[in-house]
């Protein structure tokens, strides 16, 4: 039985977490949405707001997790972001978008954790 594209994305946004906080990252909120899209994490790392991306994928038919980032789902990130940065009133704050890519086995075990740090538009 395979295991749905919505429970892969919980699982890994799940990971992500755990391990952005390991890393010592504040999680603020998960899976934050507005009429424009949907930011899948929102976490402080010191005093620079981190607006995060998980990608999860099984195995690497689809390519690599970090190759799911392109330019246009880039760009709506940072509207997102700005957004977000507008409604809560956070005026002059640095902030960043970070990746974390996951890769599962076949079993949907961890098999790997990348957390990408201030990527930059590609």
């Amino acid at each position: 039985m395979k295991q749905s594209r919505r429970t892969t994305g919980i699982q890994g946004e799940d990971q992500a977490c755990l391990e952005l906080v390991r890393r010592g990252y504040k999680i603020i909120e998960r899976r934050w949405r507005c009429a424009h899209g949907e930011i899948d994490i929102v976490a402080q790392d010191g005093p620079c707001w981190a607006f995060v991306e998980v990608k999860t994928r099984h195995g690497q038919r689809a390519g690599l997790p970090e190759e799911a980032l392109d330019r246009r789902k880039w760009t709506r990130i940072a509207e997102l972001a700005e957004i977000y940065l507008s409604e809560h009133e956070l005026i002059e704050v640095d902030w960043r978008i970070d990746l974390v890519a996951i890769e599962l086995t076949p079993e949907h075990q961890i098999k790997r954790v990348n957390v990408v740090q201030g990527t930059i538009s590609p």
